[in-house]
């Protein structure tokens, strides 16, 4: 076997190294997790702001119609 050659301090110190990288990584991960949910957030309000906005275009757009379609009868 291989860490029958290898040193305890060493192993462990080789050990602490793999865990600070580890830590790293998932300090990297949940950053990442937190910008894409406040992402996610603001994007979601834009897309609310924009159904509003078609919902008020179509409304407006049958009052045109309803306008339009009176004018034509004249």
């Amino acid at each position: 076997m291989v860490l029958e050659n290898v040193p305890v301090a060493d192993f462990i110190l080789e050990l602490g190294k793999l865990g600070k990288w580890i830590q790293a990584v998932g300090l990297l991960v949940i950053l990442w997790i937190i910008i894409q949910s406040i992402t996610l957030f603001f994007n979601r309000r834009r897309r609310l702001a924009i159904y509003s906005m078609k919902k008020d275009l179509k409304r407006i757009e049958e009052k045109v119609d309803k306008i339009s379609r009176k004018i034509n009868k004249k």
